[in-house]
């Protein structure tokens, strides 16, 4: 490696060992509430993130609106109606404990984050008076006014607040650092996480952190099936160094894996293909519930979920009669009729009315509070529009009481994607854990994007805090133990060996060879014979092209890291691709060699895991939490009678 045009120092012969009780990998929002969490229980706590935890992670630059904050004082619902909501309209491919500790706790890690500093409430009264509003709490609602459990939130003020709060409470944050591997000790026959490897991605250390218990909190999967080496930036809707390693090394490791074969839709993907996120008029999250027009101007009416045509623009945020309420913000995959709220017509209906594209989102026909939340709060807020959005458009002239902007597609505002081109968006696999959310490994929690089925960040934050709990829990009874010198030297001799090629392959080539071949073998409809030879393929890209892949510093090298993370997560997708032999409507699966759509013996969760090397399938039953309120009180009235009915009494 040369050091000459390269800024930092070269240490890549250096290693340097960090011992605490908990270890949380991954600084975004699950992260930096699972630090928080084990610190306030008076343990030592070090944080490991890939990029500067002040902005890191897909919440670093913003969000707009907080899902499930069931227990704020102006809700009509409680967490077991959402939650148990959620998982009906998955048709029970859901997480249903992770979205009851969301319901359940949501609301308290907002107003943990009002303490550190984070916007919650419209102070300043710039919307005083607004229907979404509530003028007493001062806190405003999204989507569903009627019910009010979801917030409108200034989440580009949250990042720096957590990171403050993590200096104060005295974690040790190892920024630019990125985790490669984890590590694990036989104990009675058992596997335990004892600790995890990793490099600083500026001067190439090597680090070993030893730790009594370990959280995952790292990104979902990306770029697997799309990826443009010149096109990876705006286009994005989560940052483009999350590519999912925390799924690649648990693999790696032996933790259980569920829902890994899910095709999600690529709304929110990139690679040239789809626009700014929220930079194109809508009726979707964000936007909602934007009025929306044809090329002639005419309105194209809103309906309800028993079809009865809207007048008012106040109808769109209310359930229908007799519907007690409704579900936005993005985690439902296919909708059912139950927790359907108002839309525009579909796209085939609007045709056979004669209504001509292209439509255009048009905010001047909104009332005034509606038109400013919307642009001014809404987009802004959410992730990367402060900037190419909102500042950039307005300084370009684009005013929402004349202008209209274009939608491309009555939905989301993405241009469209071919069958097979899928990213993981919405409800996707991940770790398969237990009520303390931890793995099939003694000492491994995981939370916020590492879980199955996970959401938004309010789910992050509420799950992130609840496993930093458990974790410190743990150690009372977890001691420090001594890593395996051989792991550690094969981790060594796997991370740095593309810096000893001098003229070999560049990452991006790998990169788009593997979205290319998932393109090919795991498309839209599957069969054995072509998830075969995908993973025939993959396998001998890890023979021929990884041996090849060279870099000379140690930003390259990190980059080469994260390709070597995305094959071994794609080789993981067609495995558990071929466990399922069946099709499936929740999953969006469909194999034309097994047709039949939801057989009952196959109404199950597949998990998948790594055993002396080879892939093995698990069977765990849909409904395997239980009864999520029942469950949740069983395990945690320690949380109940301390900080939870501290945050109630503080309401």
């Amino acid at each position: 490696m040369s050091t000459y045009e390269w800024p930092y120092g070269n240490e890549t012969e250096i290693e340097e060992t960090v011992s605490s009780d908990v270890l949380v990998l991954g600084g975004g929002m699950a992260g930096c509430y699972a630090a928080i969490a084990a610190a306030r229980k008076g343990k030592s706590v070090v944080l490991v993130e890939k990029g500067a935890t002040v902005r890191s992670g897909s919440a670093g630059s913003g969000f707009d609106h907080w899902e499930s904050a069931c227990t704020n004082p102006c809700s009509r619902v409680t967490p077991k109606e959402i939650a148990e909501a959620y998982i009906e309209e998955q048709d029970y491919y859901s997480n249903g404990i992770a979205h009851y500790i969301e319901c359940r706790e949501g609301y308290d890690r907002l107003l943990d984050m009002e303490s550190f500093g984070g916007k919650i409430r419209d102070t300043g009264d710039e919307f005083k008076g607004a229907e979404f509003r509530d003028d007493e709490t001062k806190l405003m609602f999204a989507y569903d006014y009627k019910n009010r459990f979801t917030l409108r939130v200034w989440g580009s003020t949250f990042k720096p607040a957590l990171y403050q709060e993590l200096k104060r409470l005295g974690v040790k944050i190892y920024d630019r650092t990125e985790a490669t591997g984890l590590l694990t000790a036989l104990e009675k026959g058992k596997k335990r996480g004892i600790g995890a490897m990793g490099m600083n991605v500026r001067t190439g250390k090597f680090m070993i952190f030893r730790a009594k218990a370990t959280i995952l909190a790292m990104s979902r999967p990306a770029r697997i099936w799309l990826f443009n080496p010149d096109l990876v930036g705006l286009c994005e809707f989560r940052p483009p160094q999350s590519i999912g390693s925390g799924h690649a090394m648990g693999y790696r490791a032996g933790i259980e894996f569920t829902m890994m074969e899910k095709s999600v839709r690529g709304e929110f993907s990139a690679a040239g293909r789809s626009f700014p996120p929220y930079g194109a008029g809508n009726n979707h999250n964000t936007w909602y519930a934007a009025t929306m027009v044809d090329a002639r101007g005419v309105e194209i009416p809103y309906v309800d979920r028993d079809g009865r045509e809207l007048k008012t623009v106040s109808e769109r945020y209310y359930p229908a009669p007799g519907q007690k309420f409704f579900l936005k913000g993005g985690v439902i995959d296919e909708a059912k009729y139950a927790y359907r709220g108002p839309e525009t017509l579909p796209f085939e209906e609007l045709m056979r009315r004669g209504y001509k594209l292209p439509f255009y989102a048009d905010l001047s026909r909104m009332p005034e509070m509606e038109r400013k939340v919307i642009w001014g709060m809404m987009v802004g807020e959410e992730g990367k529009t402060k900037i190419p959005i909102l500042k950039n458009y307005t300084q370009r002239g684009f005013d929402p009481t004349r202008h209209m902007l274009q939608s491309y597609g009555t939905g989301w505002q993405s241009a469209s994607f071919l069958g097979q081109e899928r990213q993981l968006f919405g409800a996707p696999g991940g770790v398969m854990h237990d009520w303390d959310l931890k793995t099939n490994i003694d000492g491994i929690y995981a939370a916020g994007d590492q879980l199955f089925a996970s959401d938004c960040c309010g789910f992050a934050a509420a799950t992130g805090y609840y496993a930093g709990r458990k974790a410190a829990a743990y150690t009372e009874q977890a001691e420090l133990a001594e890593p395996d010198r051989a792991e550690i030297e094969r981790e060594k001799e796997r991370l740095y060996a593309p810096l000893r090629s001098q003229e070999g392959m560049n990452w991006r080539e790998l990169n788009m060879a593997i979205s290319k071949a998932m393109q090919n073998y795991c498309g839209e409809i599957k069969c054995r014979e072509l998830l075969e030879e995908g993973l025939d393929l993959l396998a001998s890209y890890q023979r021929e092209m990884v041996p090849a892949l060279s870099c000379d510093n140690p930003h390259d090298l990190m980059r080469t890291h994260e390709v070597l993370d995305i094959l071994q997560v794609s080789q993981m997708i067609l495995q558990a691709c071929l466990f399922r032999e069946s099709s499936s409507k929740p999953l969006c699966f469909q194999r034309s060699d097994f047709p039949q759509m939801d057989p009952q013996e196959d109404r199950c969760f597949y998990t998948i895991r790594l055993e002396e090397g080879k892939p093995v399938r698990g069977r765990v039953s849909l409904g395997y939490f239980g009864d999520v309120e029942q469950e949740y009180e069983k395990r945690n009235q320690d949380y109940i009678l301390g900080e939870g009915k501290k945050k109630g009494e503080a309401q």
